[in-house]
């Protein structure tokens, strides 16, 4: 009975017109609207909401804020580090006359006012790009480091990948330091782990980005080098549950794996870097391009004459069947090497050019001698630099779909590309004629059928253009 009691006999009614807001909420309705618990979603109250969300498809994170509309149309930006690209600040000369050095601090950091540019206009001054895969999907990203470059001037590039995909930073300019940790290692060593969680937060970057598929853990591990922007891939799955939380942007592929995306796999983060800000319009993907030293180039040099050849007088042949990790294949495609039966066939009568069999370890030497001939002209490379020095002074390339295909196009060496399937050649090698590849495909799935006569046709008209040049 004393608990009957302590109930209310009715509720009172909520007001109808609440009092208006206050005038510093200006871009909220004031008009007044009827509250209630169980308001249907087409209530007044409601519309003002629901427009700001078509306004702004894509919100900045719904992790990090549920209740985030995106920015204020109405907000008035002053002068001061809103407008441009980032600029560089004076600094007095370095004397290379002190004993006592200099003190080299980053271009364009002042201390007074070192976080403005971060915060308001969005300056990078330092980033890291922590690459997943292999050969192939580091060279890929060259053309991302460079938007970065073009985008942010003075901006300091650095990268953290596996051991193979180390080597191909030899080529890239805009890299000031390259430090191997395998992102795809799931079970790290505790020791190395912390570790490079220590250097990279050592090093101050303003921005992170990460082309593997993140979970929580890897989402962690970007999180705990306290950049202010830290933008990765995610899986397309609940694998990628939590991730969000931790990171400030992220790009969900189709596939678990990113390389199946083929030349444009890192399409959404470059459209997230290239995007127009207040006065900068849209930065361009520029082109994949590579640079090669003078001492490769000798070395690369010495190498294919010991063999026999001459510069501009030999193809390079390259992606015969190996078990070793310097094929240089994509993890989009494995199926992309042939067996050397079927090389035998292609560069059989061969007549213009000398080919030259590109071997990814020193045992496939015997093979290539027992199967193609004794004479036939050997180099032994395993790093993508000094096959881009060998494909630079050759007549062209003859190859499947590994890291060659793209060396050649980004040194502009006529190329045969022969791939498993039509749509993987479209994927891998986007505007063929352009770049001056020859496209040939299987017609049954597989690479081990490709037609041999296909190649062979295809390699003469090669020659032919390559003796009119």
């Amino acid at each position: 009975m004393a608990a009957t009691s302590l109930l209310p006999k009715s509720i009172s009614p909520f007001h109808t017109n609440p009092p208006s807001l206050p005038s510093t909420a200006h871009h909220f309705t004031t008009t007044p609207t009827k509250l209630s618990f169980l308001s249907p979603p087409d209530q007044p109250h409601c519309t003002k909401r629901l427009n700001l969300q078509t306004v702004h498809q894509k919100k900045k994170n719904d992790w990090l804020d549920p209740f985030d509309c995106g920015p204020d149309p109405d907000l008035q930006w002053g002068t001061m580090f809103t407008d441009g690209k980032q600029d560089e600040d004076p600094r007095p000369p370095e004397d290379p006359d002190n004993p006592y050095g200099f003190l080299k601090f980053p271009k364009g950091f002042m201390v007074e006012v070192a976080s403005l540019g971060l915060k308001i206009r969005g300056d990078v001054r330092r980033c890291c790009c922590i690459i997943s895969g292999g050969v192939y999907e580091n060279l890929l990203f060259f053309p991302a480091i460079q938007l970065i470059k073009d985008r942010y001037p003075g901006v300091q590039v650095d990268v953290v990948t596996s051991p193979r995909g180390k080597q191909t930073y030899e080529m890239n300019k805009n890299v000031r330091w390259a430090d191997v940790y395998d992102p795809d290692d799931d079970w790290p060593e505790p020791r190395v782990y912390t570790d490079m969680v220590g250097i990279l937060k050592n090093r101050y970057y303003d921005m992170v980005l990460s082309t593997k598929l993140a979970g929580l853990g890897h989402a962690a591990f970007l999180f705990m080098t306290t950049a202010e922007f830290r933008a990765s891939y995610i899986y397309p799955n609940v694998n990628a549950a939590g991730a969000g939380m931790l990171l400030s942007e992220t790009f969900r592929p189709d596939t678990p794996n990113l390389s199946d995306g083929g030349f444009h796999m890192y399409n959404q983060m470059i459209d997230w870097l290239g995007r127009p800000s207040r006065s900068v319009p849209r930065q361009p993907l520029p082109p994949l391009k590579v640079s090669i030293s003078k001492k490769i180039k000798e070395v690369v040099e010495a190498k294919y004459m010991s063999a026999g050849a001459e510069k501009g007088k030999y193809v390079v042949i390259h992606g015969i069947e190996s078990d070793s990790q310097a094929s240089m294949q994509s993890r989009g495609d494995t199926d992309s090497l042939l067996p050397l039966e079927v090389w035998a066939k292609i560069v059989k009568g061969m007549r213009n050019v000398k080919p030259v069999f590109v071997i990814p370890h020193e045992k496939e030497r015997e093979n290539v001698e027992d199967i193609v001939g004794d004479d036939t002209r050997i180099v032994f490379i395993t790093t993508p630099s000094q096959l881009a020095a060998l494909i630079n002074d050759s007549a062209g390339i003859i190859a499947t779909n590994t890291a060659a295909i793209q060396l050649a196009n980004a040194r502009g060496v006529r190329s045969i590309g022969m791939f498993c399937s039509e749509e993987k050649a479209k994927l891998f090698v986007p505007d063929a004629e352009q770049k001056k590849c020859t496209i040939i495909s299987s017609k049954t799935g597989k690479l081990i059928d490709i037609d041999v006569e296909s190649v062979k046709n295809a390699m003469q008209f090669a020659n032919v253009s390559l003796a009119l040049v």
